[in-house]
């Protein structure tokens, strides 16, 4: 199951620019939690709390409970404006989470026996085409994680929705197609050992050419490395 992260809020009485300014000018950021087919509720937000999730990454799909007295309301960010010169944020956007009512949310896929793998241990490169896979979910059962297990995984091998572990009743929005979400790809030539190769091309290419086009190509050079010879001086 997934976690819920508490954070603390206090409440707005009233909406409006004025009063969102006014808000600002407390030192707060106003925000709303909107959804579950119940009346908005106005809140406002410590600035510090709101940067540290945003620093965090990936907010859109964290899951919060919003702690408002003695009311705790579960809820995911689902969008923040930012002041155009400073890009401080101006007003934060929540949607409530009700029980039965799916959402959307994103996912993250944890990859498993990463050492265990043979098409790994042969060589080959995992390429993560999704770190994380956007479903829809109850949110009593919202899933913590995605898993794949390598272990048993070659070169070539693909990863896809179906492979996944831990999906339980989650839906994928991508309905069209069983997609992938992660390959084994061949080994790839390090940069390393292309930057080894061309540096030994310029040095073969660089070498003195053996044989007679070496000898014939040294005199010209000879001759054009010696000074012109004066001519002699006529006598009286």
């Amino acid at each position: 199951m997934a976690n819920f992260e508490t954070i603390e809020a206090s409440t707005r009485m009233r909406a409006g620019k004025g009063v969102a300014r006014a808000t600002r000018r407390e030192g707060l950021v106003p925000g709303v939690i909107y959804g579950a087919k119940q009346e908005p509720a106005l809140i406002a937000l410590d600035p510090r709390i709101v940067m540290r999730e945003l620093k965090r990454g990936g907010w859109r799909s964290r899951l919060y409970e919003i702690k408002l007295g003695d009311t705790t309301t579960r809820a995911l960010m689902r969008d923040v404006q930012f002041h155009p010169v400073t890009d401080q944020p101006e007003h934060i956007d929540f949607q409530r989470l009700a029980s039965g009512e799916r959402i959307r949310v994103s996912v993250q896929v944890s990859y498993l026996n990463e050492l265990t793998s043979p098409g790994l241990k042969r060589g080959g490169v995992l390429n993560v085409v999704r770190h994380t896979v956007e479903v829809a979910c109850d949110p009593d059962n919202i899933p913590e994680k995605f898993e794949v297990d390598l272990g048993t995984l070659d070169i070539n091998d693909t990863i896809r929705w179906s492979n996944l572990i831990g999906v339980g009743d989650s839906r994928p929005t991508i309905i069209d197609r069983d997609f992938v979400v992660a390959t084994i790809a061949p080994p790839t030539v390090s940069a390393e050992a292309l930057a080894e190769a061309a540096a030994a091309a310029a040095a073969a290419a660089a070498a003195p050419v053996k044989g007679k086009g070496g000898a014939k190509g040294a005199a010209p050079a000879a001759k054009a490395a010696a000074p012109a010879a004066k001519p002699a001086a006529k006598k009286k």
